[in-house]
């Protein structure tokens, strides 16, 4: 869920996350979280960071580009697994390394393109 600020309203959140701000706190689907006062503005504003340490989510900020980015549930994974092909690259010392052998694990793989 992308936001373009760090506060928002909360029907937005809610159209985003599907949590909506109650006085019991954040709720959704039967389930409620207390929020902190602070977490909600003098304007009504819901505070993203605060309402992501609460909802347990990870959250990416870009400040600069005023971009704020709620991830999934802790306990909901994105992606159980994925089958990729033999890919095979050189480390640091120049010894191929392939990364069928990390099989079993996590793996985080980042790429970057400078286009």
């Amino acid at each position: 869920m992308l936001f373009r600020s760090r506060l928002v309203s909360p029907s937005a959140f809610e159209r985003a996350s599907g949590w909506a701000l109650l006085p019991e706190g954040l709720c959704s689907a039967g389930r409620c979280v207390p929020l902190a006062r602070e977490a909600v503005d003098g304007d009504g504003r819901l505070d993203v960071v605060a309402a992501a340490e609460r909802l347990r989510r990870p959250v990416v900020a870009d400040q600069a580009r005023g971009l704020w980015c709620l991830g999934p549930e802790a306990d909901q994974p994105v992606l159980g697994s994925i089958d990729t092909s033999d890919l095979a690259l050189p480390d640091l010392d120049g010894q191929p390394f392939v990364l069928r052998s990390l099989r079993g694990q996590k793996v985080l793989l980042v790429a970057w393109a400078s286009w």
